[in-house]
């Protein structure tokens, strides 16, 4: 059986560009949310930086994550998202048992 894969995305917008994330997550997590094996897909502003993110991801294996890549609206999205962020993403993917 496979392991869930979570992933923590930093994500960093040009200055005065944090809007432009909030609008495009919002027109692209509801297609996200309905892909087979998605359990999250949530984005959180840092705390007293309206242009830094943290984005969630759960997926149910690393199969539906490898999908999810390469679905029409996710390469969409990595084609528009250098128009107001400040550089690549940072992609953390956390173990799958907590150390404590």
């Amino acid at each position: 059986m496979s392991q869930p894969v979570r992933l923590h995305i930093l994500i960093t917008t040009l200055p005065g560009h944090g809007q432009k994330q909030i609008d495009a997550f919002e027109r692209l997590a509801p297609l996200v949310r309905a892909e087979e094996g998605c359990l999250q897909y949530d984005l959180h502003r840092v705390s007293g930086d309206p242009d830094r993110f943290v984005l969630i991801e759960q997926w149910s294996s690393r199969a539906a994550l490898a999908a999810h890549d390469v679905t029409a609206h996710m390469v969409e999205a990595d084609a528009v998202s250098p128009t107001f962020r400040a550089g690549p993403a940072e992609v953390i993917e956390l173990a799958a048992d907590p150390v404590a």
